[in-house]
């Protein structure tokens, strides 16, 4: 099972996140990418509940795979006007890295959500640390 907390950043915001494997670490981070958006939402068999969406992305490495990933999700805010919760991904390593995803998105005229501009590559950690995969992440407010 993955965890995240979301941690104080300046000016920004900050998601530390850990997982057994890459995917549920990747999904950890992007829980808390929608938790530093929102606090809470519609439960899934809620009327505005939102429905669920997959992505797939291929990327040159696994930073970059994480980076590409939460781009993706801000960009599906963006553009489908949803809040992409109950994050789920699976990451194949190899040349290219691939993440295939899926979330529940719940609308935006559900919820009352914070404006997260994007994902950036500064203070970005993802590393294996006695078994556990580790990730910290820093976004744009």
């Amino acid at each position: 099972m993955a965890a995240f907390e979301l941690r104080e950043h300046t000016a920004d915001v900050a998601v530390a996140a850990s997982g057994a494997a890459l995917g549920p670490t990747f999904a950890a981070v992007a829980d808390g990418l929608a938790a530093a958006m929102c606090e809470e939402w519609p439960p899934a068999d809620a009327p505005d509940g939102g429905e669920r969406a997959e992505l797939r992305l291929t990327a040159e490495s696994r930073e970059a795979a994480l980076y590409d990933y939460l781009d993706q999700l801000i960009y599906e805010r963006d553009v489908r006007s949803v809040l992409p919760v109950d994050n789920e991904a699976e990451v194949a390593d190899g040349e290219p890295w691939t993440v295939d995803a899926s979330y529940r998105g719940v609308p935006l005229s559900a919820v009352t959500a914070r404006d997260v501009k994007a994902v950036t590559y500064s203070e970005m950690r993802l590393e294996r640390v006695d078994g556990t995969w580790e990730a910290y992440v820093v976004f744009d407010v």
